[in-house]
């Protein structure tokens, strides 16, 4: 069981950087991911993060979000800058015990997510 916790959304204006925040308890050797769901839209998928650090990341934020984690803390972070108005959305953190995936079912573990928005 792996049990999540996301916190550092916010209101930001366009062009700006926020920083969210995973924390993890229980079995925590797991791929992580973010996801977000913009009102009115499907959830979508953003980021993943191995154990060992690999990362791949969705066409959409590629070159402005980050994803990392620290293992010793148990947490997984999304730097995100230069965001867009069209990254509003509420974010969650996810967990997996395989490999990456882009998928929302492969996720067995969720956070109650943060809400980001971004003002024009």
């Amino acid at each position: 069981q792996v049990q999540l916790v996301e916190s550092g959304g916010g209101l930001v204006q366009a062009g700006g950087s926020l920083r969210l925040s995973c924390a993890a308890s229980g079995r925590t050797t797991y791929t992580m991911g973010w996801f977000r769901q913009a009102p009115g839209k499907e959830r979508e998928f953003v980021a993943t993060i191995s154990w060992s650090g690999g990362t791949s990341y969705a066409d959409s934020v590629k070159g402005r979000f980050t994803v990392s984690r620290d293992n010793a803390k148990n947490m997984v972070y999304l730097q995100m800058n230069s965001l867009k108005p069209e990254d509003t959305a509420v974010y969650y953190c996810a967990a997996r015990q395989r490999g990456g995936s882009t998928f929302i079912s492969d996720y067995a573990y969720w956070g109650q997510g943060t809400q980001v928005t971004v003002s024009s």
